[in-house]
This record gives C-alpha cells, structure tokens and sequence, in this order.
C-alpha cells in the first residue's frame, strides 16, 4: 500500500477536471466531498505500473473492467444474457466475449443465488458507467471458455488437454465463482486505508460489503456441497499468482470450516491492482493480457505485476 504523501501526488497529478469530479460523487450519492475522498475510490487499484500518471477516472475505470467481467459471467449464468450493447462502449477498443450460456441449475436456491449476484454485479456497471460519463472504458474482449479451463488446469481440477466449463452444472458454476469472488474483497477492502472522508468511506464500505456477501454465498455453497479439496486447490493456484505472501485461503475441511477467511487479526486480506491483475490474467508476470482479458483492461491501470516466488512457498 503507498503512504498518505503518495496518495496526494498522486491526486495533485490528476488531469480529472472538477466537473467529472461533481459527476462521479453525485453518481455516488456523495456530493460535496473533497478530493481527497474522491480519489481514494479503489485505492487498491494504484499498482506499480501505472500509479504515477493514472488519473482519477483511470483508478475507476480499473473497477468498471473487473465489473464488466462478473457481469458478464454471471447474467450469462443466469439468464443467458450478457450485457446489452448500450452498456458496453466507450473510451479504448472495444471487445466482445467469447464462451457462456446458461446454467441448468437443480438446486433452486443456488439458481436464486445467481439471479441476485447477477443483478448486483449490473448494477455496479451502470454505477460506474454513470460516474465516470464520458471517460468511461468499453468492455474489453473477455474470455469465459479457455480462461476457466487455464485456471482449472493450473489449480489440478482437470489434466492438461482436458476442458473445463464452467456453464456445464452448478457445481462447476460455483467453483468458477470462486476464482473471482474472494479478488473482488481483497482488491476493495484495500481501498480502505486510503480514504479519509467518512462519508465517501462510507459509500466505499458498501460496495466492499456487497462483494464479501457474494463471496459470503458462494463459499458457503461450496462447503455445502462438500467441494473442499477443489476450492481449496483454486485458492492456492489463486495465491501463486499475486506474489509471495499468503493471501488467500480455501473454505476448509469436513471437520472445519473457513468461510470467513483472515489473517491472524480477524482481517481480510487486501490485494493492489497488479496482483489482481496476476490473477485474472492468470499469470505471475508482468503482463498487459492475458487469461480473462486476453487483449488486457481498457484504461490507464492495465500491467500486471512481476515477481519471484520465495523459496518453498506455493
């Protein structure tokens, strides 16, 4: 995490004019703070790579990139639907997204867990979409079909040469949830020690609150249904990408849950935008692309983060 005279260079760099800055607290229901507090929105987002010339609207256009990703997924899950094209253009190239279709689910409150996620994660694009107005990023290309398979092949859910799709029951449906949801938390809760304006904390805190509920749901189910050994082999596949210090746990055994994973204070972990990245493009590397985004994010914030593991760790 960078210090507080990091984060106001890093304010006093930003080419953000103050209009865009009414319009994204206005979006936020948060009208009347001062930069700072506008700034440190999804301070986990300033990574090494792009922290230095990355402008307010490119912190959240960070955001918008991972949202169009679960949104993606889970209305495809769903409903069978991805997003409509209004909700996907904007500033960069523009992509589509390869693989999905709907999930045959035999469990209905499973089913009713995904409509829920769904709709939140839509909303969240809107949200976004919204406050940024004129800056925001298009949806970039999104894989939902090699990407799973990569991750499930790397994780040993599956053999090399074979395929993993995460749209064939419900329980492949869960543990593919699983890859994303424990990011979201991690990336957001790392927001937190950068926001000094209460009320705009506040408003940041809810969205944080939202994704550990997803991740709340989707590691129960998992326990429910016993899937221990393949959710725990994806949090530790998880963990050998974002670099050398443990920060994922699995959900735990027959005999004892993890649901709520922390460190030894009851806290849970916080990732920064390369990490982050490390995992969704599925690499340990410097990277611009690759695995979920296989031409990369849209925006300024886009490289991910390069590492050497310590010896025997992961």
């Amino acid at each position: 995490m960078f210090g507080k005279s990091v984060v106001r260079d890093f304010i006093n760099r930003s080419a953000q004019s103050e209009s865009d800055r009414r319009i994204f607290l206005k979006a936020a229901g948060v009208a009347g703070l001062g930069t700072v507090g506008a700034s440190a929105f999804a301070g986990s987002a300033q990574a090494a790579t792009a922290e230095e010339n990355a402008t307010d609207a490119a912190v959240l256009n960070f955001a918008l990139n991972l949202e169009y990703l679960e949104a993606e997924f889970y209305n495809i899950a769903a409903f069978g639907t991805g997003l409509s094209t209004k909700m996907t253009g904007g500033v960069g190239k523009k992509g589509g997204v390869v693989g999905g279709r709907q999930v045959s689910f035999k469990t209905p409150a499973i089913a009713n867990y995904a409509r829920e996620i769904a709709t939140d994660e839509l909303d969240h694009v809107k949200f976004l979409r919204k406050a940024l107005g004129s800056a925001k990023v298009a949806r970039p290309t999104i894989n939902l079909q090699t990407s799973f398979t990569a991750a499930a092949t790397a994780a040993g859910l599956i053999q090399p040469g074979q395929t993993f799709d995460p749209y064939a029951n419900e329980d492949n449906f869960l543990l593919a949830a699983y890859i994303f949801e424990d990011v979201g938390v991690t990336a957001y809760k790392g927001a937190a020690p950068l926001i000094t304006n209460k009320t705009y904390l506040e408003a940041a805190a809810g969205i944080l609150a939202v994704e550990a509920y997803h991740a709340g749901i989707v590691r129960t189910a998992l326990y429910q249904k016993g899937l221990f050994e393949q959710a725990n082999a994806i949090s530790a596949a998880r963990d050998s990408l974002d670099g050398p210090r443990t920060l994922d746990q699995g959900i735990g055994s027959a005999t004892t849950a993890n649901l709520v994973p922390t460190n030894k204070n009851g806290i849970a972990y916080s990732r920064s935008a390369a990490q982050v990245l490390n995992v969704v493009y599925l690499t340990p590397q410097a990277k611009g692309r690759g695995g979920f985004f296989p031409s990369g994010t849209n925006g300024v914030i886009k490289r991910s983060d390069s590492f050497k593991r310590r010896k025997n760790q992961g």
